[in-house]
Formats: C-alpha cells, sequence, structure tokens
C-alpha cells in the first residue's frame, strides 16, 4: 500500500449472528419468511454464510485486494464474540478482534475475561451512550482491570453515535449523549496509566475535549476512522486536514491510528477513507517514519502484533 504497511484499527465483524440479530428487532417491518435474507435485500447489502471463518476468509481476500497488512475487526453484537474469535483464530497473522462489551451485565467481567485468556482477543469495545453509563463509573472498572491484565486495548465510543442500520431500519434508539463526553474517561485514564485507551473518529464532534483529555493523558489514543462527517456540525469552519493537523500538533504521531470504519459488502473495505487520509498525511509534510506510524505502527505496538 504505496510506501508503507497499512493495519486498519477499526473495523466492523457483520456476521451472520449479527444480521440474525436485527432480523429479529425488524420482524414487523420484514416479510415473513426468510426475515435474515429480507433484511439484507432491504440494506442492499450481502448476508454473510452462517460460518464466520467465511466471513473472516471474505475480508482476507478484501485485504489482498488493497495490500492491507492486517485488519482490526470489532464484534458488532453482543454476545456474537465468538464469532469475531473463530475468524481471527483461522486467520491470526490478519485479522485481530475485540469484543463488545455492556458493563452493566452480570457476566460482563467474566466474559471479557474469557475474551482475553480463552479466545484470543486484544481488545474490548465500550459504547456509554448505547447501555446508558458513565465510563467513570464503578461498574465498569472490573472490565478495564480485566484489560488491563491482558495488556489489551479499551476502545471507548464518545460523541455522536449513529448506527446506520438502525436509521435505515426505523428502529428507534435510546442512546443519551450525556454519556458521550471524552472529558469522562480522564479519571479512568489516570487510575489505569498503563492501559491503553482509544477514542474513534477524532471524538466525534468532542474533538477539543478528546484534544484536552489527550494532553493529560498520554495512554489516551485517537483513530481516524470513517468520512468524519461531525465535523460538519461544527460552529466554526473546520476541514478534515485541520482535524488532522491539530491531532497531531496536540498528541504527537505515536498516539494517532488510522481506521476506516469498514463493515459490510458489497462495499468491502473503504478505499477511499484511506486515500483521502493518506493525501491529508503526505500534505501535512509528515515524514515516512510518522505516516508509517499513524497507518500501522502505533496499533501494532498497542495490540503487541507480530
Amino acid at each position: 500500500m504505496g510506501d508503507v504497511e497499512v493495519i486498519d484499527s477499526h473495523s466492523h465483524f457483520f456476521s451472520y449472528k449479527f444480521f440474525q440479530g436485527y432480523a429479529e428487532l425488524a420482524k414487523d417491518r420484514l416479510p415473513a419468511g426468510e426475515p435474515v435474507e429480507a433484511l439484507g435485500k432491504a440494506l442492499g447489502w450481502e448476508v454473510p454464510p452462517p460460518d464466520p471463518v467465511e466471513l473472516g476468509r471474505r475480508w482476507v481476500k478484501e485485504m489482498d485486494k488493497h495490500s492491507l497488512k492486517r485488519q482490526v475487526l470489532f464484534t458488532s453484537r453482543l454476545g456474537d464474540e465468538d464469532s469475531t474469535a473463530a475468524a481471527a483464530r483461522v486467520f491470526p497473522n490478519r485479522l485481530t478482534g475485540y469484543i463488545m462489551i455492556n458493563p452493566k451485565e452480570k457476566d460482563a467481567p467474566e466474559r471479557a475475561r474469557r475474551a482475553f485468556s480463552e479466545l484470543g482477543l486484544r481488545g474490548v469495545t465500550l459504547f456509554p451512550a448505547m447501555h446508558l453509563y458513565h465510563v467513570s463509573d464503578q461498574i465498569a472498572y472490573p472490565i478495564y482491570e480485566e484489560a488491563a491484565r491482558a495488556e489489551a486495548a479499551v476502545f471507548v465510543h464518545f460523541g455522536i453515535l449513529k448506527i446506520t442500520i438502525m436509521d435505515r431500519l426505523g428502529l428507534h434508539n435510546k442512546f443519551d449523549m450525556r454519556y458521550s463526553n471524552p472529558i469522562d474517561l480522564n479519571r479512568v485514564a489516570r487510575d489505569f496509566p498503563k492501559l491503553n485507551f482509544i477514542i474513534p473518529h477524532f471524538g466525534c464532534g468532542y474533538f477539543q475535549e478528546a484534544l484536552m483529555l489527550g494532553v493529560g493523558c498520554p495512554n489516551v489514543h485517537l483513530d481516524t476512522s470513517s468520512s468524519n462527517s461531525w465535523i460538519k456540525y461544527m460552529p466554526y469552519p473546520l476541514s478534515l486536514k485541520d482535524v488532522f493537523a491539530k491531532a497531531i500538533e496536540a498528541l504527537g504521531p505515536k498516539r494517532i491510528l488510522f481506521g476506516s470504519d469498514s463493515t459490510h459488502f458489497p462495499q468491502g473495505w473503504r478505499r477511499d477513507i484511506f486515500d483521502e487520509q493518506s493525501t491529508i498525511l503526505r500534505s501535512l509534510g509528515l515524514s515516512k517514519e510518522d505516516r508509517a506510524l499513524i497507518m500501522g505502527g502505533n496499533i501494532a505496538r498497542i495490540l503487541g502484533l507480530n
């Protein structure tokens, strides 16, 4: 991929079970008979085979097509970490998985422990606005302790939260922005100084807050994923190039992680995201070494990848 190796630190594993879950939620909106297939048709998305390894193989082929070295896949439905782990287990040098956790569930610490120790997953994704808790609540601390013990990463989605599939299906969400401010992570990051925290989309609307947090907490990282459409909601002029420049100035190139936010087929890997962001990094005059860190070296270091 050009002159640097690329590891996508942010993509989603939309397994067959993921589709089954949303088909159940939208059953009143779908034709009876084969709800999963009907869901795929309604969305214009390919429904993957029931065997998650086949979806993993599809992603590896997509990576080969675009010359990616490795891809981090997020479990995208609670309780579906076995699907992600199955794919990563078959392709250990190409796919790395995270578990999705709601700390409010009684078995959350046990599931996190199993994900790291038995399934080989390397990170946990948290969505406080979706599951309605502050990341500084004590209920989340056992998850941080498990991640710290396993030297895994903690990915926390702050800011604007939009789930495309829910919007497309007209499903009501109960997301609460009161839990979406990155400053909420300040005490946690200080309590776990050796634990690496990752905030996607440059804070997804809380850009200033994400930078303020990162300046004070050297274990906080920002990912660059998606089109970053939150920029259009800012009350002042701001370009994606400005965002990159400010983030690199504040945190340095060692704490910025490239991500595409790729999700489903036939769309596949978001090459358009990579091309735009790669062009921006070159335009900022970054050295090859610094671009290599952002495009893959940083996430490789954080996750201990070969």
